[in-house]
């Protein structure tokens, strides 16, 4: 089958170990000192998930590695605070549930019949604050996570299609192979003509992984039984856990992660490593390797102690004496130019 209709179908190579070590150490090769200054975006396992995202080609997963670091000096996601984006959350509309599936995965839980705003920046940032947290709350070794989607309330008013397209383009640009399964229940009938909307924003490999289920449907119910304990999960999802979202309890969960996050971070912070504008440009990939599949990317990730990579990036130009005057583009300050510029990005 050849390279196109084998993403078309949404099927992955099968590599052994040994390969896939081996298109990991390609894809440090092309990034270069990147890969040492940034251990954590640049660890094994986060290679792989972008490799997977494209199909193990190297160029094109070192290419979207760079262009996540790009995105992350720029909007800075573990910078992101509960109270940044507390009013967002007063709903319930998306939250990290206090249980995982049988798999060990982190669960998400959404409810866009809850809707509570309108500003898509507002949205977007509180996604990318549920996603970091519910990676830093990941088990270790656990590189997915399960979305729950409750469609209680929902109706054709509470879409966003400017929204929708800057999710997916979030989730699958810059966290790929975050997604383990998203379950859609109990979605009206209605719900039919806005997925096919969607469709076209997302990759044939993550639409494989949305599930349908209803709750007055035997077999699709046991789709459930096999992902969760059924004593944990949510009555809202079938299960015979009957304690509702509280906004005061997540909120003071929120803070508590938080304050750790902050504690760590600075504990990082002591380490002697930052990046010098002396070190080596990353080489970069030919332009003849690009082809227009390359636009297209897979849903979600990063892992938690993502600001030490931030952290260590500022240090560098704040160590720098002279830096070279770098052209900033709208919305691009000068100092994050400068980060890149150091990088060779």
């Amino acid at each position: 089958m050849s390279f196109k209709k084998l993403r078309a179908s949404g099927a992955e190579k099968s590599l052994s170990f040994e390969e896939q070590q081996t298109k990991v150490n390609e894809v440090r090769k092309i990034l270069g000192p990147l890969a040492d200054k940034l251990p954590t975006l640049c660890s094994d396992a986060s290679i792989v998930r972008y490799l997977k995202a494209r199909n193990w080609n190297t160029k094109k997963a070192a290419k979207m590695l760079k262009e996540t670091l790009k995105w992350r000096l720029v909007y800075k996601p573990e910078k992101i605070r509960w109270e940044d984006i507390a009013g967002e959350a007063e709903t319930g509309k998306l939250y990290r549930a206090n249980y995982f599936d049988k798999h060990g995965r982190t669960v998400l839980v959404m409810r866009p019949g809850f809707q509570n705003t309108t500003a898509t920046e507002g949205q977007i940032k509180y996604l990318v604050y549920c996603m970091e947290n519910a990676i830093a709350n990941s088990n270790p070794g656990q590189e997915q996570m399960v979305w729950l989607i409750d469609f209680q309330g929902w109706n054709m008013s509470s879409i966003s299609v400017k929204v929708t397209r800057e999710t997916a383009h979030i989730l699958q640009d810059y966290y790929p192979e975050r997604l383990g399964i998203g379950i859609l229940y109990n979605p009206p009938k209605i719900f039919e003509s806005f997925w096919k909307m969607v469709k076209p924003f997302l990759e044939t490999k993550t639409f494989k992984k949305v599930k349908f289920v209803y709750s007055d449907d035997p077999q699709s119910q046991k789709t459930m039984e096999e992902l969760f304990d059924m004593d944990k999960l949510d009555s809202a999802f079938g299960g015979k856990n009957l304690a509702a979202f509280s906004y005061e309890t997540y909120a003071q969960l929120m803070r508590e992660d938080d304050n750790k996050k902050m504690s760590d971070s600075l504990s990082d912070c002591s380490l002697p490593t930052y990046l010098s504008p002396a070190e080596p440009e990353i080489p970069q990939e030919d332009a003849s390797t690009s082809d227009p599949d390359s636009e297209a990317f897979e849903e979600g990730g990063f892992t938690p102690s993502h600001e030490m990579a931030s952290l260590i990036l500022e240090e560098g130009a704040n160590k720098s004496a002279v830096l070279p005057p770098v052209g900033n583009e709208p919305g691009h300050s000068q100092s994050e130019a400068a980060k890149e510029e150091m990088l060779g990005l």
